[in-house]
């Protein structure tokens, strides 16, 4: 799969969002796509690496800590 099909998959869920929308506005959606793709994002990664948090966060490109703490905010971790 390459990044221009999953850019083009958030492309036509954004574009199906809006539209059922109809006349309401949105409100807040900056921060709810970012959740919305962030949880399953961790999720797939962590799985993927065997739930080893160093090994996540090197493929993600993040600091250990910051995986740690976004892993904690989406309730994958206690």
């Amino acid at each position: 799969m390459s990044n221009m099909h999953i850019e083009e998959t958030v492309r036509h869920s954004l574009e199906g969002y809006l539209r059922d929308l109809g006349e309401s506005e949105p409100d807040g959606m900056y921060n709810m796509v970012v959740n919305v793709v962030e949880k399953p994002l961790l999720e797939i990664v962590m799985r993927h690496a065997d739930n080893n948090q160093s090994k996540a966060a090197q493929w993600l490109g993040l600091n250990r800590n910051t995986l740690r703490k976004k892993l904690l905010e989406h309730k994958l971790i206690t």
